[in-house]
């Protein structure tokens, strides 16, 4: 299927509840690069690219997320490859 990247933006209970470190180990275990980032407004920022299947699995995973998160939202856009080298969280 080739690469591709998404950027995504999760919304609920997602900050300060381990959201961004259980992201980064679900992306690891895919494959993927690019990083999970808490945005001002409460929600989280993930931009995941790699394989177009592994990326899509990551989006799944995010719609629930880990237990300790409550999803309420996500929204999912396509962007341009960047040039990650793994993934981050900051």
């Amino acid at each position: 299927m080739g690469e591709m990247a998404k950027k995504i933006r999760v919304s609920g209970v997602v900050q300060g509840v381990g959201f961004r470190f259980y992201t980064q180990r679900e992306a690891e275990k895919l494959g993927l690069r690019g990083y999970a980032h808490n945005l001002p407004d409460g929600r989280v920022e993930v931009v995941a690219e790699g394989e177009a299947g592994q990326v899509q699995r990551l989006v799944d995973w995010l719609k629930v997320g880990p237990s300790s998160a409550l999803v309420e939202d996500i929204e999912v856009e396509e962007v341009a490859p960047g040039h990650h080298r793994g993934f981050e969280t900051g």
